[in-house]
């Protein structure tokens, strides 16, 4: 299918352009025109951006956003909201996983996220039994994403132990568990599920080296000679004391010295890395996975970006437990914890005059792209059709195109967001998901049950 849009403003990978026309193929951009007539073509009014990459989420969690917020008798930390994460998920069925990865896919979008990593370890019934499809879950997340048209990079998560040392799993891991020979067969399954979804890509996702062994690890990798290799490292403290006294090492530097971490890789967290790691880590050309708003909220740390990204270190953004899904608000929160733990401003921007939001905004476009394994991230022939328009008659714009993306992410946020383009097709107008009311009134009774009766 042949669609033309025009927009007043697109921010291209030469910097910002006036009257641009792009010329979209099967969701895909052939042909980018600046200087050129809207004539024939949809005029979406307004300043076009790149749609942003959400490298990691798990869609499943947004149905217990804000049911962790009362405080137990000892101090909350995350290993306590891990507690009321399994305690959530003793209950889903499939049915209720599509209709809140459902309601999250629509929510990335309206935020201004148009492609998704989901992390996906939720995989058996909640006996721990596998489905008679292995996929059943891995389909009800392509379901939700063919329906609300996010692009979807599915990462079905391998899990066999309950901690480090092979530990035995408690019952509230039992739905996430497979050995590898399982696992590859999910992940083959996980392919033939996305194949029938526009640019869907499938990569692995150990879940951590506390949930694998060296040895589980290194035959999970094996057998995945090609695609994204995803893996939460250094979340927490106590997971690298934990690591350092199992493995020989922190997680960070044991991936490091035990596996060719490259490009393919997207380690998710990193919170709690030594100089020495950060340094290495930004070397090897992985991906760092960088979730803000979730970090804050479980209390994790504060990722050492200014270092890091000085080493030339790549990095995305996530919505990782879907807390918040703000794609402005993910980039701010990173820039806050550096000035909250530098006293400082404009940490990360690299150079005197250069805006904060357009580095952070552009750093985040490749980082995701390359972590999802996406064509996208740009408007750009050869390239997804994923763009976000912004609101050109909101107060907040009025400051010219130099401070644009600085006031969508210091200042006016999704609020500015009109009109949301993924893979071609129009999803969102005046920031509104064409499904919102129905996905919404699904999710609503969906929780209501869950969580209420």
């Amino acid at each position: 299918m042949r669609r033309e849009f025009f927009f007043d403003h697109a921010l291209l990978p030469s910097g910002w352009a006036r009257d641009v026309r792009i010329t979209v193929v099967d969701g895909i951009v052939v042909a980018v025109a600046q200087g050129s007539t809207p004539a024939g073509a949809d005029h979406i009014a307004g300043i076009a951006v790149p749609g942003l990459p959400n490298l990691h989420s798990h869609a499943f969690q947004r149905g217990m956003a804000g049911i962790a917020e009362h405080r137990g008798p000892t101090n909350d930390t995350f290993w306590t909201w891990r507690e009321v994460m399994y305690r959530f998920l003793e209950v889903l069925n499939p049915d209720d996983v599509e209709t809140i990865a459902a309601f999250a896919y629509m929510e990335m979008l309206e935020a201004g996220f148009t492609c998704v990593g989901e992390f996906h370890y939720l995989h058996h019934d909640v006996d721990g039994r596998p489905f008679a499809d292995l996929g059943e879950m891995a389909a009800r997340i392509a379901a939700a994403a063919k329906r609300t048209g996010i692009g979807l990079t599915l990462l079905p998560s391998f899990y066999a132990y309950g901690g480090f040392g092979e530990a035995e799993p408690g019952s509230g891991q039992r739905r996430f568990l497979n050995d590898p020979e399982r696992f590859s067969y999910l992940v083959e399954r996980s392919r033939a599920i996305v194949a029938d979804l526009p640019h869907g890509q499938v990569g692995i996702a150990p879940h951590s080296l506390r949930a694998v062994s060296p040895r589980t690890l290194r035959a999970v990798v094996a057998s995945q000679p090609d695609g994204p290799i995803h893996i939460h490292a250094a979340e927490q403290a106590r997971e690298v004391e934990e690591s350092t006294r199992s493995l020989g090492s922190p997680p960070v530097q044991w991936l490091l010295d035990n596996f060719a971490v490259d490009r393919r890789w997207c380690l998710i967290h990193c919170t709690h890395m030594a100089p020495d790691e950060t340094h290495r880590l930004a070397a090897s050309g992985a991906a760092a996975g960088l979730c803000p708003t979730t970090e804050a909220n479980l209390g994790d740390g504060i990722f050492r970006a200014s270092a890091y990204l000085a080493d030339g270190g790549i990095c995305g953004v996530g919505s990782d437990s879907n807390i918040q899904i703000d794609a402005a608000a993910e980039l701010r929160q990173l820039e806050y914890s550096q000035r909250l733990q530098h006293r400082s401003r404009n940490v990360l921007a690299r150079y005197e005059g250069e805006s904060t939001g357009h580095w952070l905004y552009t750093a985040a476009l490749a980082g995701g792209a390359q972590a999802l394994s996406q064509p996208i991230g740009a408007i750009e022939p050869n390239r997804r059709a994923d763009i976000v328009i912004l609101d050109a008659d909101h107060p907040d714009l009025a400051t010219g195109s130099r401070h644009w993306l600085d006031s969508f992410l210091f200042v006016a946020g999704r609020r500015l967001i009109d009109s949301v383009i993924a893979g071609g097709e129009i999803v969102v107008k005046r920031g509104r998901h064409h499904q919102h009311e129905t996905i919404s009134t699904a999710y609503r009774r969906t929780i209501a049950r869950l969580v209420c009766s």
